[in-house]
């Protein structure tokens, strides 16, 4: 009887520590991420910033695998289960970047042959800084012309007489 015992304090001694060991790594591989990420804030260079969302996303990859192998028992399943589970989703992922890609060269397609449609992102627009005032000098202007011609109105509705008297 002690024997079985033993046995069950050993298995889950050997369960706790596989369980710590993957979420050091889990740990580990968060922290690399967000160190890269704030990294490659501060950078210019096109391609080293494509190169670390690259790696962040192996990464991420990397973390979804402990994820499911450990957390979800797919680690210990038969084949045959995990393949039922895996090649859903990679389908799944493959038509999300499918209607991302489609999505994308409808967009651009439509911005080049339909100007009317042009997104607002896409358009470049400069100001200089008097014309900005001047601009705004206008604009609080025309608002009180547009206050002085709304109260003559108001007033002149109030003083006419009715064009047509009513026949009862």
């Amino acid at each position: 009887m002690s024997h079985s015992h033993l046995d069950h304090e050993a298995h889950n001694a050997e369960a706790i520590a596989e369980i710590k060991k993957v979420t050091i790594i889990l740990s580990v591989f968060t922290v690399i991420e967000l160190i890269l990420g704030f990294w490659m804030i501060s950078m210019t260079s096109v391609g080293l910033k494509l190169a670390i969302k690259g790696t962040i996303v192996i990464l991420m990859m990397a973390k979804a695998f402990y994820i499911v192998a450990y957390f979800m028992h797919l680690k210990h399943e038969v084949k045959n289960l995990i393949m039922t589970i895996i090649v859903p989703l990679l389908l799944f992922v493959w038509f999300i970047g499918a209607f991302l890609w489609d999505g994308n060269s409808f967009r651009n397609l439509r911005n080049d042959y339909d100007t009317y449609f042009k997104e607002q992102a896409t358009i470049k627009v400069e100001k200089k800084e008097e014309d900005h005032e001047a601009v705004k000098h206008e604009a609080t202007d025309a608002k009180h012309e547009d206050a002085e011609a709304k109260h003559e109105t108001t007033d002149a509705k109030h003083d006419a007489k009715p064009a047509v008297e009513p026949y009862y």
